[in-house]
């Protein structure tokens, strides 16, 4: 399922769920949110860019943990994992599938099932 961003319209009356950009795991099919599931407050859906180029340069790698790194400050943990896991997926690297686990169980999944691919 997608992940969409919201925020409140107005952030100083949000809660500090909205007043920031949060995170909703949605089908395509599903309403957007009106309003702030916490607070009531009401929000916007944003537009994400999605970074889905992987390339295997020293630069790039760099470019792509710290991408997740800003995700994982700003909260957005599956926006993080799914980086982390793409990028790990692509580099076969290990630490970096653990991250993805760790970012996406932090994001509320189930990760049972992730721990042995």
């Amino acid at each position: 399922m997608p992940i969409y961003e919201y925020q409140a319209i107005n952030p100083d009356k949000g809660c500090s769920r909205c007043r920031k950009v949060f995170e909703i795991i949605q089908g395509i099919e599903e309403r957007p949110l009106g309003r702030c599931p916490a607070c009531g407050t009401e929000v916007k859906k944003l537009i994400s860019r999605c970074l889905g180029v992987i390339m295997e340069t020293p630069e790039a790698i760099k470019q792509n943990e710290r991408k997740i790194r800003d995700y994982e400050q700003a909260g957005m943990w599956s926006h993080a994992a799914e980086m982390a896991d793409t990028c790990a997926e692509k580099t076969k690297d290990t630490g970096l599938k653990v991250r993805a686990i760790e970012d996406y169980r932090k994001a509320g999944h189930d990760v049972d099932g992730l721990t042995g691919e």
